[in-house]
């Protein structure tokens, strides 16, 4: 009797779970086997050689100054985001949360970027960089404007920056708004009874009480900025001079361009482990706040 009903609850299992998992098996375990396979070879499209050849692609990972250069170039790309758009998105969050007029039109405006591809959206910044804002210097004298930033190193930087911060901020703000919404109200008043201002509120209780959105939001921040590649091909191409690749777009080139898959795919496991340090680290670190909180 208790046979058949766990093959009753398997079957059941594989009817409703069994086209998810196969689904999942084929896009994500499959080929992330298959690439780890990669890693040991000098596999090649064009040639068909498939030789073993050890550790020796994770060596070349950390020899390669390309790859050393972007790497760290991108870490920098990740704090800037991390930091400009969390910021943002919390004060924005706040006003809309504080019965202001037009709440709903706002939201959906914030939100709107969010929809937007990384390609469409890198084009149309790049006109904005190239077209827009320098006609609008030279009219006004505004020198910060009067060259396009895709041609300064240091300005294309944060031309990424700008670009995916916008983009970023309308998604972080729907998910503090919703950690606003379940901060008791009661908690809130009873602190303003007894003397606190607004700004004593929002140190001692609202921060927080925020934790669980900021661990979210910050998290999401770090993914997709350390994984970003759509945006950096649309907006700069790596340019000028290669000085805004990422890692990301250091990987597709070496692999692709390169032919170089063996090379290329141990770069995107070293990327895949750091991406997961870091984010598993700063929700540890986080985590143990809200306990405290």
């Amino acid at each position: 009797m208790r046979q058949n009903k766990k093959l009753k609850n398997f079957g059941t299992f594989l009817l409703f779970g069994g086209p998810t998992l196969f689904i999942f098996s084929a896009v994500i375990v499959i080929p992330f086997i298959f690439g780890l396979y990669l890693t040991f070879t000098n596999w090649s499209v064009a040639t068909g050689d498939n030789t073993f050849v050890g550790l020796g692609n994770y060596v070349e990972v950390f020899t390669d100054d390309g790859f050393l250069t972007s790497f760290w170039f991108t870490i920098k790309y990740v704090i800037a985001c991390l930091i400009f758009a969390n910021l943002f998105a919390f004060f924005i969050a706040l006003a809309l949360t504080s019965k202001i007029k037009g709440q709903g039109l706002l939201r959906t405006g914030f939100f709107t970027p969010n929809l937007i591809g990384g390609i469409v959206l890198g084009y149309l910044w790049q006109i904005l960089f190239s077209r827009v804002l320098p006609f609008l210097g030279d009219q006004y004298g505004w020198a910060m404007f009067e060259k396009s930033w895709l041609g300064d190193p240091d300005k294309a930087f944060w031309a990424l920056v700008v670009a995916t911060v916008w983009q970023l901020i309308g998604y972080l703000v729907i998910i503090y708004m919703a950690g606003f919404a379940s901060v008791p109200k009661d908690v809130l008043e009873a602190a303003s009874i007894d003397g606190a201002n607004y700004f004593q509120g929002l140190r001692k209780i609202i921060l927080p009480l925020s934790i669980p959105s900021i661990i979210i939001c910050f998290f999401l921040t770090i993914t997709r900025a350390f994984l970003a590649y759509d945006i950096n091909l649309s907006l700069t191409d790596g340019g000028p001079y290669n000085s805004t690749q990422m890692v990301s777009y250091h990987i597709v080139q070496k692999a692709f361009l390169s032919n170089d898959y063996g090379a290329g795919q141990a770069e995107a496991i070293v990327l895949f482990l750091a991406v997961a340090l870091i984010a598993i680290t700063q929700t540890y670190i986080l985590k143990k706040r809200e306990v405290e909180a």
